[in-house]
């Protein structure tokens, strides 16, 4: 895949699983419901399909064998929770989007049911809240991505058309999004979904981590 037409100006990032590493809070969150339900917690590998699904909007009833509802209750619940203590910033990330936000402006997009400004305080909890000129949950968008609402909205706040700004995730919605909203696309494999997964939405880019990024740009 060609860097060719990369657009430099605005960045919008993911954050589970491109800024930050969730998945022991994913587990956590999982261990959490199923024990609510009685039902015996499913290794990590199936507890991971459960945020791979939810994000896509697909079924876990064979996941989980009944209270559905219920389980899905507590487990956002605990996530939302326990994720200033159970997820953490993958490792130099701070600098990387320090370099990047001396070159672009940054805005933050997640499909957290939760308002921005808990979004924020966990930015600031991690110290990396500042490289980020805005940020856009699932609560406050009428249609989470895959659609493009959300980079729209941000587009608003920092100023800078779409077609000049690229979206950066580690999922599957993120590259959907970038592609309804009509931008450049780059997906991370620091996430739960594959590079075969990924590669199927034809990205613009394929990346091993934002870490990645800061060489694009030099």
């Amino acid at each position: 895949m060609s860097e060719a037409g990369l657009s430099r100006r605005g960045f919008f990032f993911d954050l589970d699983g491109t800024i930050v590493d969730s998945r022991e809070a994913y587990l956590e969150a999982a261990r959490v419901a199923f024990e609510f339900i009685g039902q015996d917690s499913p290794n990590p590998k199936i507890a991971l399909e459960i945020p791979k699904r939810l994000e896509q909007r697909l079924p876990i009833d064979n996941i989980v064998n009944s209270n559905k509802r219920v389980f899905l209750d507590h487990y956002l619940k605990t996530y939302y929770s326990i994720t200033r203590t159970k997820t953490k910033p993958w490792p130099n990330v701070q600098s990387t989007l320090e370099f990047i936000s001396k070159r672009a402006t940054l805005g933050l997009i997640t499909m957290r049911y939760v308002p921005s400004a808990s979004i924020r305080r966990e930015l600031e909890f991690f110290k990396i809240a500042k490289y980020f000129m805005h940020v856009t949950t699932a609560l406050e968008t009428s249609k989470p991505k895959p659609s493009p609402e959300a980079l729209i909205q941000c587009e608003k706040a920092i100023g800078i058309n779409l077609c000049n700004c690229t979206i950066v995730g580690d999922s599957i919605s993120d590259v959907r999004a970038g592609k309804n909203a009509g931008i450049k696309t780059i997906a991370v494999l620091t996430g739960l979904f594959s590079y075969e997964e990924l590669e199927k939405e034809h990205p613009d880019l394929i990346l091993d981590s934002i870490n990645s990024i800061p060489r694009l740009l030099e």
